[in-house]
């Protein structure tokens, strides 16, 4: 039988460990001033994963939380400050950075809230305006 496969990953230090277990729901890009500005880069690569698949392995009490919307809460590791995941109540997903799960092999689908964009791509992916409609979004594509 197919075991589920499982990715290992950590904070910058290597203070918070944590796996994640089969396939993501969704990859891509967000470009909301939102994640732009907790990345402090133009753009954020996500994983979106069901909560069940996340598992922390060590240092779960060195995650800290910072909700600045009711609409997610992010982790960050206490004593690096390496950002973890996103937690997302409303779409009952997590969002596992990408850049975090070393083995994780990133596909991306979709770019979301691209009229925010500081850093224009052209990579034949969908560019929404917001989020999906399925997510609670516009539904809206916006031209590359």
């Amino acid at each position: 039988m197919n075991q589920p496969k499982t990715h290992q990953g950590r904070c910058f230090c290597g203070a918070v460990e944590f796996t994640v277990t089969g396939e993501p729901a969704g990859m891509g890009y967000c470009h909301c001033e939102s994640c732009r500005t907790w990345s402090a880069g133009p753009v954020n690569a996500f994983s979106l994963w069901q909560p069940d698949a996340l598992e922390v392995t060590k240092g779960a009490d060195q995650i800290g939380t910072f909700n600045k919307t009711p609409g997610s809460s992010r982790k960050w590791c206490k004593q690096c400050g390496g950002h973890l995941f996103t937690d997302h109540p409303g779409m009952g997903l997590v969002d596992v950075y990408a850049a975090v799960i070393p083995t994780l092999e990133f596909k991306p689908g979709i770019h979301v809230h691209y009229q925010e964009t500081r850093l224009p791509l052209k990579d034949g992916l969908p560019k929404m305006k917001d989020m999906p409609k399925e997510m609670g979004g516009s539904g809206i594509a916006l031209a590359e």
